[in-house]
């Protein structure tokens, strides 16, 4: 286990001096932008509702829907795994899989907006694991107000154990999960990660590792009590159990789930906050790899899958857990 952490920091190293070109669409760019300013400027329930509800994600979900596929590739999509509405996923699946392993993705939006089939969150991952045999799932959950982040993990555990209990139906392995968590979802996948008993709770089986994709949200606590922008007080409030029940930092206490921990250089809070994370996880016996990319925050998620170094280091990782 030491010689393949060394390599992988190694990896790191090699990784961390190697900049990654910009390759986002203008369109995209702007979309980014767009979304952003709504963030900084609107209500958390307002965003939420807005986008839960409103013609901007009817845009979004009919331009996802439209996404195409590999060949021979097919979608089943919004399959309940509890009663809320919220609480639906998506598979995507490549022909005649057979104990096929899981890429499970967990999509951001400042824990108040996002969804599970926006492009950004899966057609490049789509694109880049389905023909190499995997099989990708892609959850929403509740959002703020209507769940703070602690009930969001629960809801990632259960639509994680669903998944596992009825992997025979689209010829997934359940032993052969990886959860993929972006923003918001790098925060939940690394919370259930930290501390897996939130997962087994809700019936989830282990899983062979987590790829969490630029989370700043390591350590609540220290967020809260740091400058920071009014969207984590629209979900954290001023409840400091909350903050520390939420932070995946505080929560791990042993050995758990391999980890590759993906930050952008570009954000002065997200690889220090990653950094502390891997630090307290390695010295407890797990393995966790800090991998900073120069590429912006949504860039990290957009342009997962897509060829270049970025996903390389991300295969290699999955590699080291016994995929191929």
């Amino acid at each position: 286990m030491k010689h393949i952490n060394a390599a992988m920091a190694d990896s790191r190293h090699q990784i961390s001096r190697t900049e990654f070109p910009m390759q986002a669409s203008t369109a995209a760019k702007c979309v980014a932008t767009l979304l952003l300013g709504m963030l900084l400027v609107t209500p958390g329930h307002a965003i939420g509702q807005s986008l839960r509800e409103g013609p901007a994600q009817r845009r979004i979900a009919a331009a996802s829907h439209a996404m195409p596929l590999p060949a021979d590739m097919r979608v089943e999509r919004d399959i309940a795994y509890g009663p809320d509405p919220a609480q639906r996923l998506d598979v995507y699946l490549p022909p005649h899989a057979e104990h096929a392993p899981v890429i499970f993705m967990v999509h951001g939006g400042a824990w108040m907006f996002g969804d599970k089939d926006s492009s950004g969150v899966v057609s490049n991952k789509v694109a880049h694991w389905l023909p190499a045999g995997y099989i990708v799932m892609s959850t929403n959950y509740r959002l703020s107000p209507s769940a703070n982040p602690v009930e969001q993990a629960d809801d990632v555990a259960r639509a994680l154990a669903f998944a596992q209990s009825h992997a025979n139906r689209w010829g997934a392995d359940p032993a052969r999960f990886v959860l993929i968590g972006h923003s918001a979802g790098a925060h939940l996948v690394s919370l259930l990660s930290a501390d897996p008993a939130i997962a087994t709770h809700q019936g989830a089986r282990p899983w062979l590792g987590t790829v969490s994709l630029d989370s700043a949200a390591y350590n609540v606590v220290l967020l809260m009590q740091s400058h920071h922008l009014g969207l984590y007080d629209r979900v954290f409030h001023a409840d400091q159990d909350l903050w520390r029940e939420a932070s995946p930092t505080l929560r791990v206490s042993r050995a758990s789930i391999p980890m590759l921990l993906v930050c952008s250089s570009r954000r002065s809070n997200s690889c220090p906050q990653a950094d502390a994370f891997a630090a307290k996880a390695i010295a407890l016996g797990s393995r966790a790899t800090v991998l900073p990319v120069d590429k912006t925050h949504m860039e990290i998620n957009q342009q997962l899958g897509t060829p270049g170094s970025y996903t390389d280091a991300v295969d290699s990782f999955l590699h080291t857990i016994g995929l191929k």
